[in-house]
């Protein structure tokens, strides 16, 4: 499995991003897919789950600010991040994890990227 992430960015506090993952290598026929992001000192946090179906869960401080989407025919997985916020910042890693049972926390067993820092100044 094979996950890459771009899109990151230093921005205001108020503005938006849209972070991208180019996914490969998924042979399950259930993939969990997210976003996970992780701040210096702190533990990985999920933020969103989407699962084969498209239903998704986010955490709650993003919950009306950030849309999950994926593109299947580009093996692409989209996050749409807007209101930013400075306790936002962080490093934000795409996540995959083979499983029937899809949730923010079931991410955190799975496959993650390389990340891609997201930065929000106040």
């Amino acid at each position: 499995v094979e996950l890459v992430e771009s899109g990151g960015g230093s921005v205001q506090s108020g503005e938006s991003l849209r972070l991208s993952c180019r996914y490969s290598g998924l042979t399950y026929s259930k993939y969990c897919l997210g976003w996970i992001r992780q701040t210096p000192g702190k533990e990985r946090e999920g933020v969103v789950s989407i699962n084969e179906q498209g239903s998704s869960r986010y955490e709650e401080s993003v919950e009306g600010r950030f849309t999950i989407s994926q593109d299947n025919a580009k093996n692409t997985l989209y996050l749409e991040m807007n209101s930013l916020k400075p306790e936002d910042t962080a490093m934000y890693y795409c996540a995959a994890v083979a499983t029937d049972y899809c949730s923010r926390s079931a991410l955190m067993f799975g496959y993650s990227g390389q990340g891609t820092q997201v930065t929000v100044s106040a």
